[in-house]
């Protein structure tokens, strides 16, 4: 059992969800938050900045991404246990969500460090909602495999599931990716939401097929959310007969 310093014993680390696209979606709690800390852990500092100068905050920045949080994460925490409060950001949403953020979480934990959630846009709960499909149950995978074998081995072990799947796919791989749950999920529908909550946001849904012959190349900027229905009643007596469900 472990318990956070208390109140005044130390620094807090703030993980603070930015937009997933609109600048106008980040909460008032967030813009305080960034507002006051000594120092924010962003995964693009340049994206980081230019978010803060929109926000008009003038707050020292530095970075934390993939291949430096290991390395950077023991000077943080001394700086968290001298006193000083900190956030992290990741370039868009919530960080340590399929970004970002966890090894620097478990360590502060580690040594008593308060940790505090500053929730706010959420590109898995975006799509979700706007997929069509069940929203009672969901597993969010992260991304799928970049290799296409590893792929079609992640999603038969996840195609009779039945809550909802959601996925992380980045836009050079989406084609390939849309191919493995055709050949996987068959003609069970999915949705691919791309530039949530941006000006040009699309949701297109059908079959895995349907779907890859409507995304052209224009079309294949950004992350994109794969949403993939789960294998209700109806998903089974289509699959069993052959018809679409």
């Amino acid at each position: 059992m472990t318990r956070v310093r208390p109140q005044g014993g130390g620094g807090t680390l703030y993980l603070v969800a930015t937009p997933i696209g609109n600048l106008e979606d980040i909460t008032q709690r967030a813009v305080r938050i960034l507002s006051e800390v000594a120092a924010v852990a962003a995964e693009d500092t340049r994206r980081t900045r230019r978010l803060l100068d929109h926000l008009g905050l003038s707050v020292p920045v530095l970075s934390l991404f993939e291949h430096n949080e290991r390395s950077r994460t023991p000077g943080l925490v001394r700086r968290l246990a001298a006193g000083e409060s900190l956030a992290v950001v990741t370039d868009a949403g919530s960080p340590g969500i399929a970004d970002p953020g966890f090894p620097l979480v478990r360590a502060a934990l580690a040594e008593n460090i308060r940790v505090e959630s500053i929730p706010g846009p959420s590109a898995v709960i975006a799509a979700l909602q706007v997929s069509g499909f069940a929203t009672d149950a969901f597993t969010f995978i992260g991304f799928l495999p970049p290799r296409s074998a590893a792929r079609r081995r992640k999603l038969t072990e996840l195609v009779e599931r039945r809550e909802t799947i959601v996925a992380f796919e980045t836009p050079h791989r989406i084609e390939a990716s849309l191919e493995d749950v055709e050949a996987v999920w068959g003609e069970r529908p999915i949705a691919l939401a791309r530039e949530l909550t941006k000006t040009f946001e699309e949701v297109v849904r059908g079959t895995a097929a349907e779907v890859r012959g409507e995304l052209d190349a224009g079309r294949r900027r950004g992350e994109m959310v794969l949403v993939l229905s789960g294998w209700t009643r109806a998903a089974r007596r289509a699959d069993l007969s052959g018809e679409e469900s």
